[in-house]
């Protein structure tokens, strides 16, 4: 097996590829090369004149670089998707494409401590290098960031009293390993429920160790100016919170309120949104890549200006 299809199997795959709308002479973006399965099958459908620009903040991924004239990695956040893009002589692009969350890979590594099924020092960086990890977040934050933390970007019912047990327990001793916080929790988790709620406490922190949400709503903002003219912008989600963004970015070209209007009452949106409701896998892939299950596709292109 390919050294990409360990790291992380792409999901949807040929989904993401129709819905980029690949032409041969065009370039494009991967913000979530991982493995390098989207980027590779990108690659088979552009000509010799054509090029991909791939992002990835993560060290491993460079380990996955394809030896292509027409390739180039750029080793950082997609949130600096523009300016990383200047420095290529790159101004405007014909598809943007985003997997968004954690790859097979970073939950697989024991060590990286963003799966619940070993135990580890709590890390959870995408990066490496950031000075903010998940030991850091669990103690240091205030009980009421806590609270917010666990409500707003893991959905966790009882958040209040979770953030209660926490700072409760970091008092006798630091909390450091993913086993030591599963123990000092397992009175919050409903019975039961164990690895949902589990789930939803380690994405709550992997959200705030690595500002998930923050660099999403960077990142659409600046698709606006960097895609040509029917440009696709296509998205992958995982959580309702990513999802909800990227919907609405691609509705209204704005996260929360309503589109923006004209003078003459005309609606000012920046993208004509391809598929209305989400795209999700097929039941042959699900039955063959469990992490599809939860994955939402969506699909824009950027507005054609009308003399």
């Amino acid at each position: 097996m390919a050294n990409e299809e360990i790291y992380h199997v792409p999901v949807m795959l040929q989904e993401c590829i129709e819905a980029l709308d690949i032409k041969p002479e065009g370039v494009y973006v991967d913000v979530t090369f991982g493995g390098g399965g989207h980027s590779r099958e990108i690659l088979k459908h552009l000509g010799p004149k054509g090029r991909l620009i791939a992002f990835d903040q993560d060290p491993d991924a460079l380990a996955n670089v394809i030896a292509d004239d027409r390739f180039v990695l750029v080793h950082q956040n997609f949130r600096f998707l523009k300016n990383y893009l200047r420095l290529q002589g790159v101004k405007q692009v014909d598809g943007i494409l985003g997997d968004l969350g954690v790859s097979s890979h970073q939950f697989d590594d024991a060590e990286r401590g963003f799966s619940i099924r070993f135990d580890a020092d709590l890390d959870m960086r995408m990066d490496q290098v950031s000075d903010l990890d998940a030991r850091k977040v669990l103690n240091t934050y205030a009980e009421e960031d806590l609270h917010r933390i666990f409500g707003m970007y893991g959905e966790v019912q009882n958040a209040r009293s979770l953030a209660k047990t926490i700072v409760t327990a970091r008092l006798t001793a630091p909390i450091q390993t993913v086993e030591q916080l599963k123990q000092i929790i397992k009175g919050n988790v409903p019975k039961g429920k164990e690895h949902k709620y589990h789930a939803q406490v380690f994405q709550a922190l992997r959200i705030e160790v690595n500002g998930e949400l923050e660099a999403l709503q960077e990142f659409l903002l600046q698709t606006v100016g960097v895609l040509n003219p029917a440009g696709r912008l296509v998205i992958m989600s995982y959580h309702s919170l990513e999802d909800r963004l990227v919907k609405n970015f691609m509705l209204k070209g704005k996260f929360k309120g309503d589109v923006e209007k004209d003078f003459f009452g005309n609606e000012i949106k920046p993208f004509d949104v391809i598929s209305r409701k989400a795209i999700t896998a097929s039941a042959e892939e699900l039955a063959l890549n469990n992490r599809s299950r939860s994955a939402k596709l969506r699909i824009a292109a950027k507005k054609v200006a009308v003399d």
